[in-house]
């Protein structure tokens, strides 16, 4: 059932972005798993949010819970900007460099 709402790949600054404009107070603190292959700092992060205030009323009358905030954020991330544009062109690149190879024989 959640499997189908999941989001490939969602970065901390996607994750930030979206939070922020729905009006959410975001951090991002600088912290990696260090089994963590890829070490660029797109990839590095994770994300503190404030889903309730001090005297435990909700920020936010929609996220009620943690489990509503990832539906949010799985919902919203496919929307941006940078999600929409980065499916074209890539198809013409990847059939450069494929012929012309020719094998060396050995001289006797």
């Amino acid at each position: 059932m959640w499997v189908t709402q999941a989001v490939e790949n969602p970065s901390c600054a996607e994750i930030q972005s979206v939070l922020t404009a729905a009006g959410m107070n975001v951090y991002v603190e600088d912290k990696m798993h260090p089994k963590e292959w890829n070490r660029d700092v797109q990839f590095r992060g994770r994300v503190r949010v404030q889903l309730k205030q001090e005297d435990g009323v909700f920020c936010q009358d929609k996220f009620s819970s943690r489990k509503d905030l990832m539906f949010y954020v799985a919902e919203m991330i496919p929307k941006l900007k940078t999600r929409t544009q980065k499916s074209g062109g890539a198809d013409s690149s990847s059939q450069q460099g494929e012929g012309g190879k020719k094998s060396k024989k050995k001289k006797k």
